[in-house]
């Protein structure tokens, strides 16, 4: 299982919104950029837009950025789009076997590392922001 392409995809529509803030940045426009469906776009511009990242008027085509780039992680991309549930990017198998000391034990032996994993992700999207994704991608 891996993570969910709404926050890739949601990385791909603030970096471009920004790129882009001199030209409209509608769904369209943007779902081309992602070669998708403008509704995917703009499922994914509602839970932006929710968490306050980025501002969009009804009947007005095209979005802008809420907050400056240096103000918006990946982690706040990553909590927008709903990839995960808190402390729960791991899942563990809810009924092992009580009588297998293995299926006892896995569960209290495993937990605490997928948290210990699922926190250093976080850390580390916590520590990358919008604005050095938009650099990265000028300096190509």
């Amino acid at each position: 299982m891996s993570i969910s392409s709404r926050f890739s995809v949601g990385i791909h529509i603030l970096t471009l919104i920004e790129i882009n803030k001199n030209g409209v940045s509608s769904s369209e426009f943007l779902a081309g950029s992602v070669n998708t469906n403008p509704a995917v776009i703009r499922k994914i511009m509602g839970m932006l837009k929710k968490a306050g990242l980025i501002k969009v008027q009804p009947g007005i085509a095209g979005a802008e950025l809420a907050k400056e780039l240096s103000d918006i992680t990946l982690l706040d991309v990553y909590k927008a789009v709903n990839v995960v549930k808190d402390n729960e990017l791991f899942s563990i198998h809810e009924n092992p076997n009580p009588d297998c000391p293995v299926g006892r034990n896995i569960q209290n032996t495993i937990e605490p590392l997928f948290f210990s994993a699922q926190t250093a992700l976080e850390k580390v999207l916590e520590n990358v922001t919008i604005e050095e994704v938009v650099k990265g991608i000028s300096s190509q």
